[in-house]
C-alpha cells in the first residue's frame, strides 16, 4: 500500500448510523465529507429534515478524533397540513421520525475544546476542530501526508 493510498483510506470515514438515520428512505441522512489542514480537521454532515431548533442536536468530539452525533428527527411525514387542506402521505421519501445517531472517526487527535459548529440553513452541519498539538511537536509535524 503506497502512502497516498494509506492517507486516502484514513480520510474515508467509517460512518455508523443508527434510529432515523439508518432508516431513511430520501435524502440521505449522516453523508460526511472531511477536510484536512495543518492545523485543523474540517467536516460537514448532511443532515436533511433536521431543524436545529427542534432537533436536540448534540456533537461530541473526543481527543482520538472519534465524533458522535445524536438528535431527534421531529417532522413527521404521516400528515401534512398546509393552509386548508390536509394530506395524508402514501408515498413516503423523508427520514422517519425519532432519535438517531450518527458516528465516525476523523483522521487524527483533536483538542475537543477548540471545536467550532455551524449549522447551515440547508441542513449541513459544518465543524472545524483544531488538531492536537503536543507542545514538543514540530510545525511540520502535521502536514498532510504526501
Amino acid at each position: 500500500m503506497s502512502i497516498q493510498d494509506h492517507a486516502e483510506s484514513k480520510l474515508k470515514p467509517s460512518v455508523v448510523l443508527t434510529g432515523s438515520a439508518k432508516e431513511s428512505n430520501g435524502p440521505s441522512i449522516g453523508l460526511v465529507d472531511i477536510g484536512v489542514s495543518h492545523s485543523a480537521f474540517l467536516f460537514r454532515v448532511a443532515l436533511p429534515s433536521i431543524k436545529n431548533d427542534q432537533s436536540k442536536l448534540k456533537c461530541e468530539i473526543q481527543r482520538d478524533g472519534k465524533v458522535l452525533l445524536q438528535g431527534m428527527i421531529t417532522q413527521g411525514t404521516e400528515l401534512l397540513q398546509e393552509q386548508s387542506s390536509k394530506c395524508e402521505m402514501i408515498v413516503e421519501k423523508f427520514c422517519c421520525p425519532g432519535p438517531f445517531t450518527i458516528s465516525f472517526n476523523l483522521p487524527g487527535p483533536v483538542d475537543p475544546r477548540l471545536f467550532f459548529p455551524k449549522f447551515r440553513s440547508d441542513g449541513i452541519l459544518e465543524v472545524m476542530v483544531m488538531r492536537y498539538r503536543h507542545p514538543s511537536d514540530s510545525v511540520n509535524a502535521w502536514a498532510p501526508p504526501s
